[in-house]
């Protein structure tokens, strides 16, 4: 049986996000808590604890930024941009990823990006690149997570298919990744047409993926930085008096990333505190209501991180939002018509879009 395409238009995608939102919020108000028990679980909030979960998920952000660093260094001469400079393009990014619907912060980090490293062939793509290379490599840490909390958390037994499935899915597309990574062996791009000139300058961004060192290197950042979520958002159960062991919060986080993979509207607010008091009441006792407000204030904590330091780096940038909400559609129209006479200036091209 075929899907049914999605809708291309902005105003079919955005009726879509709009049913789906409504569909949302009919269930959290037939189904849900009151709004008044949700309002009394954070009378109670332990403010040393949320301050504790907000510097845990600062240092994911700074040990994840590093990964993306290491794959950057693996698919580009020198020189390489500073440490200061990656981590304010990924800042960016995860402000834009925070606010704007869809994943318009995976090319917004790399438009900051360009803007600050010296003009050279293929940059662009080669950067994108990088960010696919980066996002692969969460998929290690993702792996870890299902079997820490298939062999330790309370999980039902519907869910292990689909934990299984994803372990499939997470595998294939690392090999794939490696496969496609190791096939190119310095192509020659003269005399390729445009997608294909586009494709290997793309496929360069995954040449971490050809280095032993540099791979585990970036794979060590991610699951560093996987695992201080993993705490802060156990430490953010402390501020809500939920007392549940450290598997519960391996389900939450594995909820939390599930629920927002397909971003109908910006956080995907409503669904995401759905998903995460569901398993923490059915297999832990923990009050619908409690859940709830702990959904609240967990996506509150990521949240003032992402769009708390993102803000500053992108008034650092001298980027504005609506700079990024033009960045995809600048991408899809700029990069697709690049020729062997023009391909030096992609790059300045897509740094205009930005500045």
């Amino acid at each position: 049986m075929k899907r049914p395409p999605l809708p291309r238009s902005l105003a079919g995608r955005a009726a879509v996000a709009i049913v789906v939102f409504a569909g949302v919020f009919a269930l959290f108000w037939w189904r849900g808590p009151s709004f008044r028990a949700i309002g009394d679980a954070f009378t109670s909030v332990v403010w040393q604890w949320v301050a504790v979960a907000i510097a845990i998920n600062l240092l994911s952000v700074v040990v994840r930024a590093l990964a993306w660093r290491t794959v950057i260094r693996n698919a580009i001469d020198p020189p390489y941009p500073s440490v200061m400079t990656v981590f304010s393009a990924f800042s960016v990014g995860l402000f834009a990823n925070a606010v704007l619907p869809g994943r318009i912060g995976e090319l917004a980090r790399v438009a900051v990006l360009v803007r600050k490293m010296p003009r050279r062939k293929g940059l662009w793509a080669t950067l994108v690149g990088t960010v696919l290379a980066h996002r692969v490599f969460d998929i290690v840490p993702v792996l870890l997570l299902i079997l820490f909390v298939v062999t330790t958390a309370k999980v039902p037994a519907w869910a292990i298919s689909i934990l299984l499935a994803i372990v499939g899915i997470g595998i294939g597309l690392f090999t794939f990744t490696i496969i496609s990574a190791r096939t190119d062996h310095g192509t020659v791009l003269d005399g390729l047409g445009a997608v294909r000139r586009l494709t290997t300058m793309a496929r360069r961004g995954l040449g971490v993926m050809r280095t032993p060192a540099g791979a585990a290197l970036a794979a060590s950042f991610q699951i560093a930085g996987w695992t201080c979520q993993l705490f802060a958002v156990w430490t953010a159960m402390r501020a809500f008096h939920i007392h549940a062991p450290l598997p519960a919060a391996g389900v939450v986080l594995l909820v939390m990333n599930v629920v927002t993979i397909f971003p109908f509207w910006p956080g995907n607010v409503g669904a995401v505190q759905l998903a995460i008091a569901a398993p923490l009441s059915a297999s832990y006792g923990v009050a619908y209501a409690t859940g709830v407000a702990y959904g609240f204030g967990l996506q509150a904590i990521e949240a003032s991180v992402g769009i708390g330091v993102g803000l500053l780096f992108l008034a650092r940038e001298g980027l504005s939002v609506a700079m990024l909400r033009v960045m995809p559609s600048a991408a899809q129209t700029e990069l697709p018509d690049v020729s062997e006479e023009d391909d030096d200036h992609v790059e300045p091209e897509a740094a205009r879009m930005s500045g």
